[in-house]
C-alpha cells in the first residue's frame, strides 16, 4: 500500500550564469553535498566537475553559433545536514515554443532543482510489509531548511523568463515557471537559438 498524501516534489526551474551557478554550488557545499551522474555507474563528480558540466551546458545555448554535440545536465545530489541525509536532484529540461504554426525543433534550456515532499517510512503489519510517506519537512528540516534558503537565493537573482516568438506580422509573448538572471537573460538574447527563431527577449 503506498500512501501518497505527501508524494510529489518541490521543484525550482531556473537559468543562471556559471558564474552564478558557482554560488548555488557552494551553498550546496554547506550540505556536505555528493554528486553522482545518473547513468548505471553512478559516476561520482565533485563540485569543479559539476561546475564544468553546467558551463558546458550553458555555453551549449548562449553560443552565436550552434555547437555541434547536445549537453546533458543531471545529477542526484546526496547531503547530510546534521544528522539528516536526504538529497536533491537536478537535471536539464526544455522549455518548447511554437514557429510556423508548429512547434519549434528546438527548446529554450532551464535547469529544474527539485526535492521530494515525502519521506518514506517502512512499516509492517498483519497484511505484510509496505510503506508511507510522511512530510519531509518533518523528518528533514534542515535540509528543506537548505532548499528553501537556496530557492531564496536564486530567486533573488533572477525574475521570470518572458519571450515573444513571431506570429504572423506580430509579435507573441510566451510565459513560462522559469527564472532567468539579467547576465543569463543578455547571453541567451544573442544566441544561436534567439537568432534562428527571431525570438525576442522581453527584459521589463
Amino acid at each position: 500500500m503506498n500512501n501518497l498524501k505527501h508524494g510529489g516534489f518541490y521543484k525550482l526551474r531556473f537559468i543562471l550564469t556559471p558564474e552564478e551557478f558557482q554560488s548555488v554550488l557552494q551553498r550546496l557545499a554547506q550540505g556536505e553535498a555528493q554528486y553522482h551522474q545518473t547513468n548505471h555507474d553512478r559516476t561520482k563528480h565533485d563540485q569543479s566537475q559539476v561546475h564544468e558540466a553546467y558551463t558546458t551546458f550553458y555555453q551549449y545555448f548562449t553560443a552565436t553559433e550552434k555547437p555541434d554535440y547536445f549537453p546533458f545536465f543531471v545529477y542526484s545530489i546526496s547531503l547530510t545536514v546534521g544528522n539528516e541525509s536526504s538529497g536533491f536532484f537536478v537535471r536539464n529540461e526544455g522549455i518548447s515554443f511554437p514557429y510556423n504554426e508548429q512547434w519549434a525543433e528546438d527548446e529554450l534550456p532551464n535547469v529544474m532543482l527539485s526535492f521530494p515532499k515525502g519521506f518514506q517510512i517502512d512499516r509492517e503489519d498483519e497484511s505484510g510489509r509496505h510503506y508511507i510517506y510522511e512530510d519531509i519537512r518533518e523528518h528533514c528540516p534542515l535540509t528543506y531548511g537548505l532548499y528553501g534558503d537556496l530557492a531564496a537565493e536564486i530567486k533573488k537573482m533572477t525574475k521570470p523568463l518572458r519571450f515573444s516568438v513571431p506570429a504572423g506580422d506580430t509579435l507573441q509573448e510566451q510565459k513560462s515557471s522559469v527564472r532567468i538572471s539579467k547576465d543569463a537573460m543578455n547571453d541567451m538574447a544573442n544566441s544561436w537559438i534567439f537568432r534562428k527563431y527571431r525570438l525576442v527577449m522581453n527584459s521589463k
